[in-house]
């Protein structure tokens, strides 16, 4: 793979799982990341930005440095999210709500903004959006993640029709629970929220997939090389779980 790929939240968790697996399939890798200390452990030879997703004049500015320095872009990965507040619907603030939908939503809103010209004046392309299996279900006590979620769903089935005929392609990948720091906050604050442990939460979700385990962020990076790469080059405007077969989003226990 010669691919030109950027990553945003690419210097941790998932986005540097992918920014990995695509550097090993023989990609030029740039990861874009609001938190500087996870910039400065990549490679050296990785190219990089600080850039926060949800302000559209730094969103802009690293496009034009990308294109600047490859010109071009075959691949953009809009990963970047947060996990917003763990409480009923009724006490979440709504400046808490904007928050999370302004990094997950418009976020992937933005960087899709400013790769599509781009893809579109070389005519070809890939974006691929990290949603989550929140966009494909409800979430209790997660309502501004679920609602992100859910609307980068649509953000990403409509990019495929708009771009489709300028030879860009968009799909949409769903992770189920991720090993991860991320994934250890949510299980902490939903365990007080449900007045259950941290290992009953964690249990609660793995039950709910057939497969009975959670994922690894090199499971989902796998997925995103695979849409990425000519063996999908007609595979477009899908929202592809991967999750290990989320049965019950939500179990109890």
């Amino acid at each position: 793979m010669t691919s030109r790929v950027l990553i945003t939240a690419g210097a941790s968790g998932v986005g540097r799982a992918m920014a990995e697996a695509f550097d090993a399939a023989g990609a030029q890798v740039w990861v874009a990341d609001i938190d500087v200390d996870a910039l400065v452990e990549c490679p050296s030879d990785w190219k990089q930005s600080l850039l926060d997703v949800s302000d559209e004049t730094a969103v802009s500015s690293t496009f034009k440095e990308v294109e600047a320095a490859w010109g071009g872009l075959d691949v953009l990965c809009a990963n970047a999210g947060v996990a917003g507040p763990t409480a009923a619907v009724e006490d979440v603030p709504l400046t808490d709500w904007r928050s999370c939908l302004s990094v997950n939503l418009e976020g992937a809103f933005l960087c899709s903004k400013y790769a599509a010209p781009i893809m579109k004046r070389q005519r070809s392309g890939a974006i691929l959006i990290t949603s989550s299996t929140a966009g494909q279900y409800g979430y209790p006590n997660r309502a501004p993640y679920a609602a992100a979620k859910w609307g980068m769903v649509g953000l990403g089935k409509t990019l495929a029709m708009e771009l489709g005929p300028h030879g860009i392609r968009c799909n949409v990948i769903c992770p189920g629970s991720v090993e991860g720091p991320r994934m250890e906050g949510v299980l902490q604050r939903e365990a007080v929220a449900k007045g259950m442990t941290r290992d009953q939460v964690y249990n609660g979700y793995a039950s709910g997939t057939s497969m009975g385990r959670f994922v690894e962020g090199r499971d989902i990076a796998n997925m995103a090389v695979f849409l990425a790469s000519d063996a999908a080059r007609l595979v477009s405007g899908q929202v592809i779980a991967v999750d290990g077969h989320t049965v019950n989003p939500d179990p109890k226990l």
